[in-house]
């Protein structure tokens, strides 16, 4: 028992000192936010797809501003992703699939992504769009959408435009140095 006792008291001493010997501290974590929404926040009706011929579609397609900072070093673009596992029945829906992000671009202000831009380069999502597309989600349950920023070694002008979200992923495979991520939620308002 004593010997026991000896051993634990020794590993605590060396744990305790590992501790202090600890590598300075960290860079911050490479973080994607919204001035708007904190994570996994309720869209506004504004921010859903306003395509008239859906009755589920309910808003205005206002994009919700995005800001991020402490990207991996070595970035020289990015790939941002809007994607509803829910949607389709559980399939999944692409909101919005841009790419080629120069590396001083910080952020989109609110309607920034709703609209064609020289900021990004526009790939084609689930309703074959190059821009933002808003929640149409039919009354019933919460959709959960999930804004994905991927850092990537590619020069903004890399990739053609046009690209579905599994092409992209395809095309950054072995050039993602990193990603943050934003969940927010909607649910149609009946």
């Amino acid at each position: 028992m004593k010997a026991a006792l000896g051993s634990l008291l020794v590993a605590s001493g060396f744990a305790l000192a590992s501790l202090g010997s600890a590598p300075a501290a960290r860079a911050a974590d490479f973080m994607l936010t919204s001035p708007a929404y904190q994570d996994n926040a309720p869209l506004q009706a504004k921010n859903a797809g306003d395509n008239k011929a859906n009755p589920n579609c309910v808003g205005q397609n206002v994009s919700p501003p995005l800001a991020w900072a402490n990207p991996p070093d070595g970035t020289k673009s990015f790939a941002l992703l809007m994607f509803d596992p829910e949607g389709r029945g559980g399939l999944g829906v692409s909101h919005m699939v841009t790419y080629g992000i120069p590396a001083s671009v910080k952020g989109f202000k609110e309607g920034e992504l709703s609209q064609p831009s020289d900021k990004y380069v526009g790939g084609k999502s689930t309703m074959d769009k190059a821009t933002y597309f808003g929640p149409c989600t039919p009354p019933g349950d919460w959709h959960h959408y999930t804004f994905t920023l991927i850092a990537t070694d590619l020069e903004p002008k890399a990739l053609d435009a046009g690209l579905t979200r599994d092409e992209l992923l395809g095309k950054l495979n072995g050039h993602a140095k990193g990603a943050a991520g934003l969940v927010v939620r909607f649910r149609h308002p009946k």
